[in-house]
């Protein structure tokens, strides 16, 4: 099977990595020409345009950074929906918005191929080792045929119902991250005007019921809402 990957940011370019690091097939797109040349260089192809690579590959995974871009890269005269044919399949991978999702879908299936949507979950380090969650909106038949690539690039695979049901869970989840960052942020500066010590505090936290995410050392968070993202590193 040929995979090809249009976006090789933070996330995307880890993503791809464990695809070319596990033996697949890869083709890869970006405007760096930079982060796709360092793919070529580990045995990676390229593709001259987003409808060069659907035409020659039969999954296509876009990990772009607004519905902006991914509308652009679909829906272009040369974009992806332009190569799509019959049987192929598209993941999107972006934090995006589940109505842009939808109807981005519809076009895709009117070339006879099938649309999964695919957010991840859990930053940029667990990309790179191929331990992040991945959620998948998607018909039963179209989750069976990417299910062998979805845990190629992540531990935790969850079917979470028909298209775009991914992308509202991805949204929830992020509200959820950036409600705990808040509260962490108020607990310690609230203990820091106590006169508390900052490192017994950090190690209380860390020992209670008041635990999280953000507690690991070096924990980076990488996106904070739909649409929009942030990088913050605690205790670094």
């Amino acid at each position: 099977m040929k995979i090809g990957f249009i976006g090789l940011g933070n996330v995307g370019g880890k993503l791809a990595g464990s695809l070319l690091r596990n033996g697949k097939d890869l083709t890869v797109r970006d405007l760096n020409q930079v982060f796709v040349d360092d793919f070529v260089s580990r045995g990676a192809e390229s593709a001259d345009s987003p409808k060069e690579m659907a035409e020659k590959c039969d999954v296509i995974i876009t990990c772009l950074p607004s519905p902006a871009a991914c509308s652009e890269v679909m829906e272009a005269d040369d974009g992806i929906i332009a190569g799509l044919s019959e049987g192929k399949i598209w993941m999107e991978m972006s934090t995006t918005d589940e109505a842009e999702v939808r109807r981005i879908a519809e076009l895709v299936e009117a070339k006879g191929a099938m649309p999964v949507d695919c957010p991840v979950s859990g930053g940029c380090h667990r990309a790179g080792t191929g331990n992040i969650s991945i959620f998948a909106g998607c018909t039963r038949e179209a989750f069976d045929r990417v299910l062998p690539i979805l845990t190629t690039m992540g531990r935790r695979i969850l079917h979470t119902g028909e298209l775009g049901s991914a992308s509202i869970l991805k949204v929830v989840t992020n509200y959820l991250c950036t409600v705990h960052l808040a509260a962490l942020a108020e607990a310690l500066t609230a203990s820091k005007v106590l006169g508390m010590d900052m490192n017994v505090t950090y190690e209380a936290i860390k020992a209670s019921s008041g635990n999280s995410l953000f507690m690991k050392p070096n924990h980076r968070s990488s996106s904070t809402a739909a649409g929009t993202s942030a990088s913050l590193w605690i205790w670094s």
